[in-house]
């Protein structure tokens, strides 16, 4: 792997890094006061994204994406990722699930999601189930003309934002196995009900809904091969877990400069503090650790591009990155003291944002047992 950056990676990061200065971070303060994008600020962001051609960048070209190559994406994400998630999510990526549907789906749903017309939406969780897609209760029962869909799905993020949903189901049951089936369902469909999901500590004025359904949809509905769901939600898995890995490292790295910043400017008995080895190591400590999780995530993307990315590879990313980001924003804290808990800086908002990152697109309980079910399957284990 080269880890050299080409020119095109150079400016994409230059030109995502700017546009996150200057149309995302004034903003950071209102959100976090407030706890909402207004509507008209989040349609600012979506519109100036898409004139600076940062919308859909994780869309293939031919179908009017950015075609950018797994590493180049990964870069682009944490360059957005410095800022507050609730802001820099209404720069639009689309999920890669919608590349599955047919022309009919692409031109309803795929297309004007890559134009910033309409915004998706994906529905796997559930309050019984968690992170066990197995315990699924929601049903997908077909019957003369379509599709029954019953069930509730929770923690499903920007939901009322969204327009449609990508909804995860249960089509078929025998002998205590379980087929899914994956469904495209626009939200102002007849039996669809979407609630307000849950007060969080983290990622404020970013939201999450409770979906209950009990409706009907046509045939056409259904999104890829009738009881393929949970292989096609594992293609979104990966990409997503990446996605985590890789907005980890922005909060991460902006931490650290403000840090640097500080023990370099911070004076205490006599001198800067970034002198004192209690301080001075605590930076040396974050480095290697963002440095480490820089590269196991550039290795699973760049390994992704080449077709060879394991489940390990990606779980071995999401996994480093989500408990090292935890790691800088609690010792960030610490080098500035006082100072670090309050609202004048974004650490406190880093370090709150940082808990659920260990948790959701799978927990790091979860990352670990992919990581030793790979290593033991080799030798029967």
């Amino acid at each position: 792997m080269d880890f050299s950056r080409t020119e095109e990676q150079r400016s994409i990061v230059e030109v995502t890094r700017s546009f996150v200065e200057r149309e995302l971070y004034p903003h950071e303060a209102e959100v976090e006061r407030s706890g909402v994008v207004r509507h008209e600020l989040a349609e600012q962001i979506k519109d100036k994204a898409i004139a600076t051609g940062l919308h859909a960048a994780n869309m293939p070209e031919e179908v009017g994406g950015a075609g950018l190559d797994t590493v180049t994406w990964v870069l682009y994400e944490k360059e957005l990722s410095r800022a507050s998630y609730a802001l820099h999510s209404c720069v639009g990526r689309p999920s890669n699930i919608l590349l599955a549907g047919t022309e009919a789906q692409r031109e309803r749903y795929l297309y004007p999601s890559i134009r910033g017309e309409r915004r998706d939406c994906l529905a796997m969780t559930e309050p019984e189930a968690g992170s066990d897609m197995r315990a699924m209760r929601t049903r997908a029962t077909r019957d003369a003309d379509g599709w029954r869909i019953k069930g509730t799905k929770h923690f499903i993020s920007h939901a009322q934002e969204s327009d449609f949903v990508i909804l995860v189901a249960v089509s078929a049951e025998q002998d205590g196995r379980k087929a899914m089936s994956t469904f495209l369902i626009d939200l102002d469909t007849p039996g669809v009900a979407v609630h307000d999901g849950y007060r969080n500590v983290s990622h404020r004025g970013y939201t999450n809904a409770i979906l209950d359904f009990d409706c009907h949809v046509p045939a056409d509905a259904l999104l890829g091969e009738e009881g393929k769901g949970f292989e096609l939600a594992g293609t979104w898995l990966g990409s997503t877990r990446l996605q985590v890995a890789a907005s980890c490292l922005g909060r991460a790295e902006r931490a650290l400069e403000l840090s640097l910043r500080h023990a370099a400017e911070r004076v205490q008995f006599g001198q800067k503090i970034g002198k004192f080895q209690g301080i001075s190591f605590k930076l040396a400590d974050m480095a290697v650790e963002l440095r480490a999780a820089e590269l196991l995530t550039l290795e699973a993307a760049w390994k992704y591009d080449q077709g060879t990315a394991t489940d390990s590879d990606i779980a071995m990313a999401k996994l480093k990155a989500s408990e090292m980001l935890a790691m800088v924003a609690d010792e960030a804290i610490q080098v500035h003291g006082g100072m670090g808990l309050m609202d004048e800086l974004p650490l406190e908002r880093i370090w709150r944002d940082a808990r659920i990152e260990r948790i959701w697109d799978g927990t790091s309980e979860i990352q670990r047992h992919i990581i030793s079910r790979g290593l033991l399957r080799p030798l029967g284990g």
